[in-house]
């Protein structure tokens, strides 16, 4: 093995300077961007320490590095070398060895193991390591389990180090290369020689332009057609992962196709042509106009259109012939009066094979269901309780005493295949079925749900389709309300109870577009619901931090980590959520301990979240846990969420992010007893009604707004929530004739 690993290294232009060394530790990180100021110890020069700046993403103190870049003079900081791109390299000293194999990034070796193998076979370690692993049991303490940790662990650091250096010379970063060896394993070079676009195509998070960067580096022509059938299937999934479109109209398609793929319209249409026939996307009518589907999602809403059909046209017996009787029980035994509209909604769902019962808060949602469960003669087996969250799903169960499931859970998602036990061919064994939250439901999991329901079922679908709409693509509680063939309750009167809250009366105030009522801060009782005026970024950021730290926990007795959530309504930015973690980390966890992934910095007691769903770990898409430990060594960070303590590779921290502030989106389904609400002009292409009506019924006991009034009055009066294709409503409306 040659450990200068020269002849593996791509070539550099020639005015960049190479060195090699060992980052010492980090002088600073910003989280955002990865760009760092590190103590660097350049080899072959008596180990001197030099200041390098640039970007380091993904590397630890320990690791050696060859560097190119060029020595600037920083007016404050002197003499830096600012660093113009990197790779791993080899280490060939035994200081060197000792500290590349003690820092961490070879599970199964610590500083205490590291020692011994260097002190046992000194320069040759590495050779040993790479050639002969199973030399390493000489070493007293390391038997067969921690060899073959340690081998397998070396076999993928090997790995990620090769493809990291066929990565860099295409300008890849480290941190992409280790995500693209999670995904593709052995196979991704070849991958990525044969077809870089399937980067944006396979992997969450990569776009159409990391790929092209590839693609292009790699030779492949701006008008390759491989090029333009990847931007159009990049320009759909994009309008659907963004802005919840299950179709763009073609010449949308085309237009925006053409922005960035910069080609012809000529190899565009070809481009539309050739997916069409290879059956990728499919054309439909609307409106007059032609629109292009991805293929998934056109099965998706034609599918959930016929299954919704069946189910509404299925004759049932009903559930209760003495409805008004069993009601007025239901009444006399607890004590109090049910509203007319929630008496219809009762009588509705015990009479009726499909009824979707909206509202906002305190309009006796959850009442009807609390009902529902007690009048029903059905054995409580032939009930499921379902919601699209694992958050949601806790929240429904508390509140009616029953076992609800996450609707992956209920239809038993199996993660490997990506299949569900429960489908059209084998229905779900129930007779009724409520699913709460379906205004978070998706196109896709709405239709794995329906076609899994038996026909002879009654469903009753819950929700608020005056909250923002699915992450995911399609509108599906909006297009249901709006086809005109479901039946529809409607609940709009607050009972007298929750309008003694002025988060709920101003959730509806907002939600009507009026303004809402601003208590004085010293009004008696105490308020729940604040607004404190901050024209300026830096201005609410600070109030923001001190709110969280000091007021809120002081006044209302609540933990300023676990009790109080920042919501707000985008990433970037000053009161935007990546810096706003960034600096509630430092303000509420400065512990100096942490471990890094990327750009960002994990301490125990830090405050995460799941951004993606783990089925094998059962930890959901917004799931908040908290770091209770890691071990270098072993490369595991532990998180518990509700109770349970999930281990995580160092290699799977791409799954979490800081949740001390968490976006609009990223809040549905969740209830947290003090929500602070930052609000700026500066959120102008976000201030929306359902965005803010959202924010603010996400609050138990507390909500705080800071910014400004101007900005809370533009959000109230934009009522006109973003677009969204979708022919769901259109189709079901159509037709009823065959049903």
């Amino acid at each position: 093995m040659n450990p200068s690993n020269k002849k593996d290294i791509h070539d550099q232009p020639e005015n960049l300077l190479p060195i090699d060394g060992v980052i010492d530790h980090y002088i600073f990180q910003n989280e955002l961007n990865s760009y760092s100021v590190a103590i660097f110890l350049e080899e072959g020069k008596k180990s001197r320490k030099i200041t390098v700046v640039g970007t380091l993403a993904g590397i630890s103190p320990g690791e050696s590095l060859r560097l190119w870049g060029k020595w600037v003079t920083n007016p404050k900081f002197g003499r830096q070398f600012e660093i113009q791109s990197y790779i791993p390299i080899l280490p060939a000293t035994i200081l060197g060895i000792k500290r590349y194999l003690g820092s961490g990034m070879i599970k199964g070796i610590g500083n205490a193991f590291a020692k011994k193998i260097v002190d046992h076979f000194g320069v040759e370690t590495l050779d040993v390591i790479d050639h002969e692993p199973d030399r390493l049991l000489e070493i007293r303490d390391i038997g067969p389990k921690r060899l073959d940790m340690v081998k397998n662990a070396w076999r993928e650091h090997r790995m990620i180090r090769d493809i990291m250096i066929f990565l860099q010379s295409h300008n890849i970063t480290l941190n992409l290369a280790t995500r693209i060896f999670r995904f593709y394993g052995t196979d991704s070079i070849r991958i990525l020689k044969e077809d870089p676009y399937r980067l944006s195509l396979d992997m969450y998070g990569i776009g159409f332009k990391s790929a092209d960067k590839i693609a292009q580096s790699m030779g492949i022509p701006k008008d390759a057609p491989e090029r333009a059938r990847a931007g159009i299937i990049h320009v759909l999934t994009e309008a659907a992962g963004n802005d919840g479109h299950t179709f763009l109209f073609e010449e949308e398609l085309i237009k925006a196709s053409g922005e960035i793929l910069e080609i012809d319209r000529d190899i565009i249409n070809s481009a539309i042509e050739y997916l069409q026939h290879t059956e990728r996307i499919v054309k439909e009518e609307i409106n007059g106009q032609r629109a292009v589907f991805p293929r998934s999602l056109h099965a998706c809403e034609t599918g959930i259109t016929d299954y919704l059909k069946q189910l509404r046209m299925e004759k049932r017996q009903p559930f209760l012939i003495d409805v008004e009787t069993r009601i007025a029980g239901f009444e006399k035994k607890y004590g109090f009066n049910l509203a007319e509209k929630q008496k219809e909604a009762i009588r509705c769902a015990l009479r009726k094979g499909l009824v979707v019962i909206t509202g906002g808060p305190g309009t006796g949602k959850t009442t009807i269901v609390r009902a529902l469960l007690h009048l029903l003669p059905v054995k409580p087996e032939h009930i499921k309780l379902a919601a699209p969250t694992g958050r949601a799903a806790k929240r429904l169960e508390e509140t009616t005493q029953m076992e609800a499931f996450t609707i992956h859970r209920l239809l038993k998602y199996n993660p490997k295949d990506g299949s569900f036990q429960y489908n059209e061919f084998n229905p779900l064994p129930l007779d009724l079925l409520i699913v709460d939250e379906t205004s978070m439901v998706d196109v896709v999991l709405a239709y794995h749900l329906v076609k899994a329901i038996p026909r002879s079922a009654t469903v009753i679908f819950v929700g608020d389709a005056d909250q923002l709409p699915s992450v995911g693509p399609g509108n599906f509680l909006k297009d249901m309300i709006k086809s005109g063939i479901i039946t529809v309750i409607s609940l709009d009167e607050i009972f007298r109870q929750a309008k003694r809250s002025l988060i709920v009366v101003n959730a509806h105030k907002i939600n009507k577009g009026e303004f809402p009522i601003i208590p004085k801060p010293d009004s008696k009782p105490l308020p729940d619901f604040f607004f404190i005026e901050k024209k300026e970024p830096e201005e609410a950021l600070d109030a923001l931090c001190k709110l969280v730290k000091e007021r809120i926990p002081e006044r209302f007795q609540m933990n300023p980590t676990q009790d109080v959530q920042v919501i707000t309504p985008m990433y970037k930015g000053v009161i935007g959520a990546d810096n706003l973690n960034a600096t509630l980390q430092d303000l509420l966890n400065p512990n100096p301990d942490y471990v890094i992934r990327g750009s960002m910095r994990l301490r125990v007691g830090d405050k995460v979240m799941q951004l993606r769903n783990n089925y094998d770990k059962d930890v959901y898409n917004g799931d908040v846990g908290v770091v209770v430990s890691f071990d270098r060594e072993y490369q595991i960070v532990n998180v518990r969420f509700e109770g349970r303590v999930i281990p995580y590779e160092f290699k799977e921290l791409d799954d979490l992010t800081l949740a001390y502030a968490i976006t609009v989106h990223k809040s549905q389904g969740s209830e947290y007893p003090a929500v602070v609400i930052p609000l700026l002009t500066q959120h102008y292409i976000m201030l929306q009604r359902n965005l803010i009506y959202t924010a603010v019924t996400r609050a138990r006991r507390l909500v705080c707004v800071i910014g400004t009034k101007k900005a809370l009055g533009i959000a109230i009066h934009n009522a006109e929530p973003a677009r969204r294709n979708s022919a769901l409503g259109r189709w079901l409306a159509q037709g009823m004739e065959g049903y």
